[in-house]
This record gives structure tokens, C-alpha cells and sequence, in this order.
């Protein structure tokens, strides 16, 4: 619920103060999203958002299921085999993960070098992300969802601005 820190304008001598309610156990947004190419075809944004309540017993990230979920979300929007590339985060890597990609034939799966973020797309859209939602007060944590989806949407509508995250790692345009 801690808003990302930016930079604002304010009187000279007062320091604009954003209040937030600061709760740890107010709940948190947890986001996976994956840039989608495929020849002939724009650039697409697919992501998932979940909402963690801070209920005891709960989960505090995503999961494998949730992340497959996105996975064979991006399969039915494409109608294409799907050839990811892939960060080493812990969920990614496991062993229950491995499983669910050894059941799904259409999919083939690469890693990233450990330590890499600069070669990940995705972190540019996150980073976007965040940008916009500086400063801003979220009161409860649908709030919060709703702002995180509507700025996740207004980059779907982009493609632009994703083939721009994809050259920033280095990959040709597409």
C-alpha cells in the first residue's frame, strides 16, 4: 500500500507530505505480466493481477497455477506455440513448474542469465508502471488495483512503447 517515492512541486519551505495508512497487513498487489510477439502482428501486453488481503494463512505472491494461467492466456490470444524466455525467479524454476510446462507441448521455455534485468523486457513495463502510480494515494487496496489495472491497460493499447521495452534489452524491433 506504500506508494512508489517521486518527485512533486510544492511551496517554497513546505514539503508536500502523501499520507498513506502504512498497514502491514492491509494487503498488497502482486502483478506478472509477459510481452508477446509473433510475426506479422503487434506487440501485446498480457499480465495477470492478483489481490493478497493480508488474511492469515494466505499466500503472499503468485503461484505456479497463477502463473500458468497467464501462460496459456497468452496461448488461446495467440493460437501460436509460445517460446518463453524467462527471469530465474523461484516460482519459475520449480520443480512443480517444471512440471506444468513439461504437460503443455505447444510451449518451450529459455532462462535468463542469473542476475539479469536489463535483459528482461517486462521490467520496463513494471518500471513504467510504477512511474505512473508515484505519488499517488491509494486508500484501500481495490483501489490500488483498479489504478495498477487501468495504467497496465493504458500500455496495452501501446504497442509502441512495448517494441521500445523489447530494443531497450538489446533485441532487434520487431
Amino acid at each position: 500500500m506504500r506508494p512508489p517515492r517521486g518527485r512533486t512541486w510544492g511551496r517554497r519551505g513546505r514539503t508536500p507530505l502523501v499520507r498513506v495508512s502504512g498497514g502491514r497487513g492491509s494487503g498488497r498487489v502482486s502483478m506478472a505480466g509477459l510481452i508477446a510477439l509473433r510475426p506479422g502482428a503487434r506487440t501485446r501486453l498480457c499480465y495477470r493481477i492478483r489481490v493478497h488481503r493480508g488474511r492469515r494463512g494466505e499466500r503472499r505472491s503468485l503461484s505456479e497455477v497463477d502463473y500458468i494461467h497467464l501462460i496459456d492466456g497468452a496461448h488461446r490470444l495467440l493460437r501460436a506455440p509460445i517460446v518463453l524466455v524467462w527471469d530465474r525467479l523461484g516460482t519459475h524454476v520449480s520443480r512443480a513448474m517444471q512440471q506444468l510446462v513439461a504437460a503443455r507441448s505447444w510451449l518451450t521455455v529459455f532462462l535468463l542469465p542469473a542476475y539479469a534485468p536489463e535483459l528482461n523486457p517486462v521490467e520496463g513495463v513494471w518500471s513504467q508502471c510504477k512511474r505512473t502510480l508515484a505519488n499517488l494515494t491509494a486508500g484501500t487496496v481495490g483501489r490500488l488495483e483498479a489504478l495498477v489495472r487501468n495504467r497496465l491497460k493504458s500500455l496495452q493499447y501501446r504497442p509502441t512503447a512495448l517494441d521500445g521495452f523489447m530494443t531497450e534489452t538489446g533485441l532487434p524491433p520487431p
